[in-house]
């Protein structure tokens, strides 16, 4: 009898525990949540978006034959002040502008009529709607602090997922009812619990998925994984390959562009050779090595930008047109294969319009685990303290050391939180009365 007594006080002691955790990495990460769905579920519509904010640019008079490249491209530079070519947009069809895209003290989008050498428009990339979604939710608009804030709330966000689960999983037999199904009308409290806890379960492993594939864009997980990458486990040297994936805005300025130049010659046989090879779009041209300055031996390279990440490939093309070689996605090393398909799925992009779907869902059901689990907090939080479950004195030994364990390993931003709150947690805040019955961290 003794041994069950004790068992089920362990039991309790673990549950306690857990949902401490729970309740705590919410108070932290369910804000950032919010702001992470939304931003999320627009950035979900970004080639939409853009191919409705380019509809002006489309239905052009066709009349007769374009100007050679050059002089397009020649027609974007004008308009910007000692601009340099970034890259140069194929069109989709015949009546569809060309975009330039310039680089002078910041990147510049040209729109050119191909057949009149007309400007239709000259827009800053940085003010463009969905790079400012892009910043806000890889940063905040907050530079590398902003992405170590982000990606903390991952982190957090994770262990709230887990935690979760945990205190989902059903201990009794009463059905299904608040399990997979919520009660709608057994109160107040049990809706919104119901309402919190059933959406979790359903939306778990999507949004797992979702924190998960959005680290290696992260400024310190990333970084770690750069470092993997960099691992050679073959005794072939193989060419360096681009990483396909950033970590930050300022790494993306620095080498995920093309690289600007002043010197180009985009002969008609590169433009012609490049649509030949009907690369997904859109198809991104820009220098890949000048050899002699001069213009005469320029070699370019054409980039499928397309969202979905598997069908991308990078050809690159001589001067007169001849192909110089070509990398496919299954070219990519392991490692960059399975992010380029999480970037694709994490981004709605992979497998059409159920992938969006499944990401608006995603967001949607997040923000909904956010609201209903603030109201709940609201309705059971005293007024003069901050309403954490309490704690019990119980030890609960291996279980959660090896969650705690494990998850740290994993995500080690969020193992140098976890020492920063215990040092001032001891340091500090159990040795001030007001602060510890506030928090609820018990003696």
């Amino acid at each position: 009898m003794n041994a069950l007594i004790q068992t089920s006080n362990n039991q309790k002691a673990l549950y306690r525990t857990i949902w401490r955790w729970h309740f705590y990495a919410g108070i932290f990460a369910i804000p950032f949540v919010i702001l992470l769905s939304l931003t999320g579920a627009i950035y979900l519509f970004k080639p939409y978006y853009e191919h409705w904010q380019e509809r002006d640019y489309r239905g052009l008079q066709v009349t007769g034959e374009a100007l050679a490249p050059n002089d397009q491209i020649t027609a974007a530079l004008a308009v910007v002040e000692d601009g340099k070519l970034l890259s140069y947009r194929l069109p989709q069809s015949a009546d569809e502008a060309v975009l330039v895209k310039v680089q002078a003290d910041t990147n510049w989008m040209v729109f050119v009529n191909p057949y009149t050498g007309a400007v239709l428009a000259k827009e800053r990339t940085d003010d463009q709607l969905m790079n400012i979604v892009k910043t806000i939710h890889g940063e905040l608009l907050l530079g590398n602090v902003g992405s170590i804030l982000v990606e903390l709330a991952a982190c957090w966000a994770i262990v709230l997922i887990v935690t979760g689960l945990y205190l989902w999983w059903p201990r009794n037999t009463r059905g299904m009812a608040g399990v997979i199904y919520p009660r709608l009308r057994e109160g107040s409290r049990t809706f919104w619990r119901d309402i919190h806890a059933v959406t979790g379960i359903w939306i778990s492993a999507l949004a797992l998925f979702l924190l998960i594939t959005g680290l290696p864009w992260a400024l310190v997980w990333g970084s770690a994984l750069k470092e993997v990458r960099a691992i050679d486990f073959s005794q072939v040297a193989q060419e360096e390959q681009q990483q396909d994936w950033s970590q930050g805005r300022h790494q993306e300025h620095q080498t995920w562009r093309a690289q600007a130049s002043d010197v180009f010659n985009l002969t008609p046989e590169v433009l012609h050779a490049a649509q030949q090879l009907n690369l997904p779009a859109p198809v991104e041209l820009s220098i890949a090595t000048n050899h002699n300055h001069n213009g005469h031996h320029i070699s370019w390279k054409a980039s499928s930008q397309t969202p979905n990440r598997p069908q991308r490939a990078d050809v690159w093309i001589n001067g007169d047109g001849s192909i110089e070689k070509r990398s496919d996605f299954a070219q990519k090393k392991l490692l960059d294969r399975a992010i380029g398909i999480g970037v694709a799925a994490h981004e709605g992009y992979l497998f059409g319009w159920f992938n969006l779907v499944l990401g608006l869902l995603t967001c949607a059901g997040l923000i909904l685990i956010s609201v209903s689990g603030f109201i709940l907090w609201r309705k059971r939080k005293p007024e003069s303290a901050l309403g954490a479950p309490p704690p019990m004195p119980a030890r609960v030994g291996f279980t959660v050391a090896a969650i705690t364990l494990g998850l740290a390993i994993f995500l080690p931003l969020l193992a140098i939180s976890l020492v920063l709150l215990l040092i001032l947690e001891f340091l500090l805040l159990r040795r001030i009365d007001g602060i510890n019955r506030w928090l609820g961290l018990g003696s």
